[in-house]
């Protein structure tokens, strides 16, 4: 895995007395990336913060390209769009996924990606070639979500292992982010709420 350069924070001295993060969710229909996106607007707004998520883009079938961009801020928010090259955050539950919104980061910005891809297209590029282009950016995480999700016996928890490799650099706490996933999932039965509480756990403990 790549590890991202350790700082204190996302933001800048300048940005401090207006708290901001912007966070483009990535991937495709199936993988759970509008889920990660509910559980990450629910705890923002636990912890009273504003909350602008857009519409999301493409289709939601699986197998097809999902997006949607969420943001998050201690004060009003004019836009659910985030404009190019301002993205604190892109989590991407799919490695091509992940280059394909890349123009929406900020230079400070974190990229934190899923190793295992979707080929669901005859063209899709070498994933060792994908894999080398996130390596390329100095604030850059890979995390293999797939293989922490089986390991526990909870494949479809892989979102929220990728919700918890994401946590270091969000602006909440992971009580809050544990609340979210509790309150998201318990109409599914106590077993799923553990199963997604775990996944979230180990992927903040693959992200340190």
């Amino acid at each position: 895995m790549k590890r991202p350069r350790r700082r204190k924070k996302l933001l800048t001295e300048k940005e401090r007395d207006c708290m901001k993060c912007d966070i483009v969710l990535a991937g495709v229909g199936g993988q759970g990336g509008l889920s990660g996106s509910v559980v990450i607007a629910a705890a923002a707004m636990a912890e009273g913060l504003q909350v602008k998520q857009s519409e999301v883009h493409g289709m939601s079938q699986r197998g097809g390209e999902v997006q949607a961009a969420l943001r998050i801020s201690d004060q009003e928010i004019a836009s659910p769009l985030i404009p190019y090259g301002s993205a604190s955050i892109i989590l991407s539950f799919e490695p091509l996924e992940a280059l394909r919104y890349l123009h929406y980061l900020s230079p400070e910005g974190t990229l934190v990606s899923a190793v295992t891809p979707v080929v669901n297209f005859p063209s899709y590029p070498s994933l060792e070639e994908v894999l080398s282009k996130i390596r390329s950016f100095s604030n850059s995480l890979l995390i293999d979500a797939d293989k922490i999700a089986k390991s526990i016996g909870a494949a479809r928890a892989a979102n929220m292992v990728m919700v918890g490799a994401a946590s270091k650099f969000l602006p909440l706490t992971a009580e809050n982010l544990e609340a979210a996933i509790k309150r998201i999932f318990a109409s599914k039965g106590e077993r799923v709420v553990e199963n997604n509480i775990e996944a979230f756990r180990l992927g903040q403990k693959a992200a340190n």
